[in-house]
Formats: C-alpha cells, sequence, structure tokens
C-alpha cells in the first residue's frame, strides 16, 4: 500500500482543495497517513496570501525534507496551491528539495503527479468520485467561487487564485447533500467573494437563490447553513430577507471592512465610508433578529495618519462586534499598495495593531459572556480530557467553526454529530461552559 501524508497550510479554502486532493488519491487506490515515518509521498499545500504565509509554507517544506534526510525513506515533496501558483517557475530553481510543483487550479491533477514523482506509471482508470470531499467532522466548509475581480490594491489574490468565477449551483447541492449523508450537521459556504456569486451564470443566480438551495438540502438533517467572507456590496435586499426568513441559515455575518476611512478605503481599492458601514450595521441589527457580526481590520496601511488609525478604533469601538480579526499591512510583492512611497513604520504599525487586538479581545470576551444564561443548540464536534474527565467539545449558532471559540459541556447522553440542547453557565475569553439540557426540560 503506497501511503501520502497531506499537510495543510493556510485558510480553509485549502482545507477544501486539500479535501478534493485527498478523494482522487484514496479513489485511485492510495493510502492516507498522518505519519511522516510511514509516508511514501508528502504533498505541502501551501499559502501564499502574506509574505509570512510563503515564509510559513517553505519552512515546512524545508523542515519535511530535513526528516526525510534524517530517516531510511525515501519521501518525495510536493508542493501544491497558493506558492506554486505565485511564484510559478522560479521555485524549482529555488526549492531543489521538491519533487514537484502544481498551481491550485491544476489541484485536481495531483493523482498524475503523485504517480509521475513515485515512479508509479499512469491510473488503472479508476472511476473519478462523484463528490471530492472526505471530511471528517461536524462541520464543513464547501467552496462556492474560485478567484477575485476586487484587485484591493493590498490583496495578491487575484494575481494567485484569478479571476472571479462561481461554482455551479447544482454541482454545490450535490455536495452539501453528500456531506450531509455523510455526517456533516454544519456547511460554510466560503470564497474570496461569496456575496457576487452567480454574477457569471445568468439572472436569478445570486447568493441569496444559492442559499435557499442549500438550506433545502440541510434542512432534513436539521442541519446549519453558515456564510463567510461577504463584503459590504454584497448585503443586498434579498440576502438580507433570506437570511432573516430561512431558518437553516444563521444569522452569522462575516463582512471584513478592513478599515472605515473614506480616504484610506479609497487607497485600497475598496469604496465606502465611516457612515455607509455604521448604517449598513445599523440595518443588519435592525432587520435580523440576534445578528451576530465579524468583521476584520488592517492597521498600518500606507499612508494612514494617528487620526485615521483612531478612527478606526473609534469605529470597532462604536460598533462592539461579536467577533474582530485584526491584521498588520504586509507589504506585498506585486501588489499596488507594496509600491506606494508612504509606508507606514514598522514600530508603528505593530503599535496600532496591538491597540486594536486589545480592544476587539475586549469586546469579543464581553459579547461571549452575553450568552450566558441562555439556552442554545450546540453541535458536538468532540470529545477531550479536561480537567475533571471528559467532555463534549462543540460549537453554538453563533461560534463559526475554527474561528470563534467553542463550548465545554461535562460528558453526557451524547456523542460527536450530535445536536444537543445545551445552558449556557459559564465563560472565559472566547469559549463557554455549559450544561446538557435532558429531554422534557
Amino acid at each position: 500500500m503506497v501511503r501520502f501524508l497531506i499537510v495543510t497550510l493556510g485558510c480553509a479554502k485549502n482545507e477544501v482543495d486539500s479535501d478534493r486532493m485527498r478523494a482522487l488519491l484514496l479513489a485511485d487506490g492510495f493510502e492516507e497517513t498522518a505519519d511522516v515515518a510511514n509516508a511514501d509521498v508528502a504533498i505541502v499545500n501551501t499559502c501564499s496570501f502574506l509574505a509570512s504565509a510563503t515564509e510559513e509554507s517553505v519552512e515546512a517544506t524545508l523542515s519535511l525534507a530535513e526528516e526525510r534526510a534524517e530517516g531510511v525513506r525515501d519521501l518525495p515533496i510536493v508542493m501544491c496551491g497558493c506558492v506554486p501558483s505565485r511564484y510559478g517557475d522560479a521555485l524549482a530553481s529555488e526549492l531543489p528539495e521538491v519533487a514537484a510543483f502544481v498551481r491550485a487550479e491544476d489541484e485536481d491533477g495531483i493523482v498524475a503527479v503523485v504517480r509521475r514523482v513515485l515512479g508509479l506509471g499512469e491510473s488503472d482508470g479508476e472511476e473519478r468520485p462523484e463528490t471530492l470531499r472526505t471530511v471528517e467532522g461536524t462541520s464543513a466548509f464547501v467552496k462556492i467561487s474560485e478567484g477575485c475581480d476586487r484587485f484591493c490594491t493590498f490583496c495578491a489574490i487575484p494575481y494567485i487564485r484569478g479571476r472571479y468565477h462561481s461554482r455551479p449551483a447544482d454541482e454545490i447541492v450535490s455536495e452539501v447533500r453528500s456531506l450531509m449523508e455523510g455526517g456533516v450537521r454544519e456547511v460554510v459556504l466560503i470564497g474570496q467573494d461569496t456575496g457576487v456569486w452567480g454574477c457569471d451564470l445568468g439572472e436569478g443566480e445570486t447568493l441569496a437563490s444559492l442559499l435557499r438551495r442549500v438550506a433545502e438540502a440541510v434542512g432534513p438533517y436539521g442541519g446549519w447553513v453558515r456564510v463567510l467572507y461577504l463584503q459590504p456590496e454584497g448585503m443586498t435586499d434579498e440576502l438580507i430577507a433570506t437570511i432573516r426568513d430561512v431558518p437553516e441559515v444563521l444569522p452569522y455575518i462575516d463582512i471584513p471592512i478592513q478599515h472605515c476611512s473614506a480616504r484610506v478605503l479609497k487607497a485600497m481599492g475598496r469604496s465606502g465610508s465611516p457612515e455607509e458601514l455604521h448604517a449598513l450595521f445599523a440595518r443588519l441589527r435592525s432587520e435580523i433578529p440576534g445578528m451576530v457580526l465579524r468583521t476584520t481590520g488592517m492597521a498600518g496601511f500606507p499612508g494612514e495618519t494617528d487620526e485615521e488609525a483612531e478612527e478606526l478604533y473609534e469605529f470597532i469601538s462604536e460598533e462592539a462586534f461579536d467577533y474582530c480579526s485584526v491584521f498588520a499591512y504586509s507589504q506585498e510583492d506585486g501588489t499596488a499598495a507594496a509600491r506606494m512611497a508612504d509606508q507606514v513604520d514598522e514600530d508603528v504599525k505593530l503599535e496600532r495593531t496591538q491597540h486594536l487586538i486589545d480592544l476587539t479581545e475586549q469586546l469579543g470576551f464581553a459579547a461571549t459572556a452575553s450568552h450566558v444564561g441562555e439556552r442554545v443548540r450546540v453541535i458536538v464536534d468532540g470529545i477531550e480530557e479536561g480537567e475533571d474527565g471528559p467532555e463534549l467539545i462543540g460549537h453554538a449558532w453563533f461560534q463559526a467553526p475554527d474561528s470563534d471559540g467553542a463550548v465545554h459541556i461535562p460528558y453526557g447522553e451524547a456523542t460527536v454529530g450530535d445536536i444537543v440542547t445545551v445552558d449556557l453557565v459559564d465563560s472565559f475569553c472566547y469559549e463557554l461552559v455549559g450544561e446538557l439540557v435532558g429531554e422534557g426540560e
């Protein structure tokens, strides 16, 4: 049996791509291992969104090469994803330790690449699996699009992943049904810009129409639908009404604003103003009961003044987002912002970043604590050994998987994959403590 190891770096979209490659390899007769010592080939699915992510990807690859050198097994390494897509042919001379490079758009050909580096010859022609996913767990990310047309001046994604294209609705819904049949209870729709899904598919194809179809697929299983990475312009009347009126679609919206200053947003190649953003969030909270909001803020964009940094701080404080990720601006090769003359001093950038992090943690911890006393439904994701014995680990509807903390429940009559009713009794940071509610309570 020929065994492969997959190392995935970066965002949830890369996790989806790794799932696809895993399914293709398993269908061709390979076996997966989590132990490098038992692997016959290693696949590194890389991230290159930031320079630091590229460095991490290269370091992970070189670390595998070092383990190979110290061991007795030959271990060809295949580098996939964003780093090959961004740097292309230059990698072969820079990383001779790697046997093959596979761009993101070519990952469905992983079987042929792995067979070639292992000297196994061509595949025996087994049928391609109908659904290219092998998901373990109760939540699954589902990509609904690829690429991006926004060309924000700080972002390299359009150069890495290409122009925006929507995945067909029938294909998405088929995958969702298969995932639910396999035990998944929550699907999280993701893409670089989910709000414009369908813009290239024809009249009537919108994110709202897709959400309604996906909701029909998860409804019989009592499942949830969550959508991430919505730009402010994507919040149409139709979408707001769908999130409000379709029970399976969670009232949880992730809108990465990056900044609020009209001048900074324009320099970023984005639109908006503090007044427009305040109005949008006020509308969402007014029209969608229980609305939970996540956003992203960037500190230290070129030309950002002390006054504009404070403007972003005050905006986030006023909105009191439930969750907010904060990033320091990174000067990425090939982007327009990297060529701007007024780069912010690194120490100033980091100081502004930490200032925002301190604020968002204060707000986030308070938002988490506000749920104490509620009775909620929780998806059980796993069982872990706690200080007082085994405990169930799950997440409530207002917690996106792998992002927003978890609910810790003393071990009881439940198992992984169950959706249970829980009384929330305590909180710490972004974590919550709950107690199982018995039948009839």
